[in-house]
């Protein structure tokens, strides 16, 4: 493919990193975004030396930070040709009545609202080309609903909801194309920050069987995005082998 600027969020870490780092092998310009400053730069030092790379940092929470931050893009990488809607996470797994209202707003902020902000102030560039790609990165939870998964599974139906009615309304536009990726159990930092920090739960959610890599989900993103035109990966869904949904998972006891 001819050289393309990809703009990822969340790139810090997980499947935003890998993907990031998979993108700049392949010689895609890249515009890495998060709030963590440090890491960010590091990452960037990392692969500058494959690619051209800018950051940006920013709470994709805040409609103003995400505005002000996308209208201080390099001019030389502008002209965003693929968005990876990445950043998204999980806070707490409590039962619907012992769930704390600053975890479910704290999902809906960053799962939801993040990824409108984002994806609306990068659309008005791809519309104006009548080209670019957007891969939505959703998840098995917003396919199924699972106990103590309330509020992370609705804001993952969300994304779900959001994928489609963008591929929907932005159909007009013959060279944009907008798709889906659905992990299963991917071994990430996502338990450590849904637990809080409980390390030892977190472990146990991989224990006994071989969860998904970071990496396996960022081929399958580039995968999507080296596709024809003609050919749009609308919703993906992947698990490891060993889940067969999202409480069904064979571990070795």
């Amino acid at each position: 493919m001819t050289k393309k600027t990809a703009l990822i969020t969340g790139s810090t870490s997980g499947i935003g990193r890998a993907t990031a780092q998979l993108f700049a092998k392949n010689d895609i310009r890249l515009v890495l975004c998060g709030r963590r400053k440090e890491r960010l730069e590091l990452l960037k030092n990392e692969l500058s030396t494959y690619t051209e790379v800018t950051t940006l940092t920013f709470d994709i929470r805040n409609r103003e930070e995400v505005n002000v931050a996308i209208s201080s893009i390099p001019e030389d990488f502008s002209r965003i040709d693929i968005l990876i809607n990445n950043a998204g996470n999980a806070h707490g797994m409590e039962t619907f009545d012992q769930a704390r209202i600053d975890d479910w707003e704290a999902m809906l902020d960053i799962n939801v609202k993040g990824l409108l902000y984002v994806t609306k102030a990068i659309l008005p560039e791809m519309i104006n080309n009548n080209s670019g790609q957007i891969i939505n990165i959703g998840s098995t939870a917003g396919k199924e609903v699972y106990p103590k998964g309330n509020v992370y599974c609705a804001s993952k139906y969300a994304v779900d909801a959001i994928n489609k009615a963008m591929r929907i309304d932005l159909n007009p536009y013959s060279g944009i194309r907008v798709g889906a990726i659905n992990p299963g159990l991917v071994e990430t930092e996502f338990s450590d920050v849904r637990f809080k920090g409980d390390r030892e739960r977190a472990k146990k959610v991989y224990q006994g069987f071989s969860p998904l890599q970071a990496t396996d989900i960022a081929e399958i993103i580039h995968f999507a995005i080296t596709r024809p035109a003609h050919v749009n990966i609308a919703d993906l869904v992947v698990m490891p082998t060993a889940q067969a949904s999202s409480t069904i998972i064979n571990k070795i006891t």
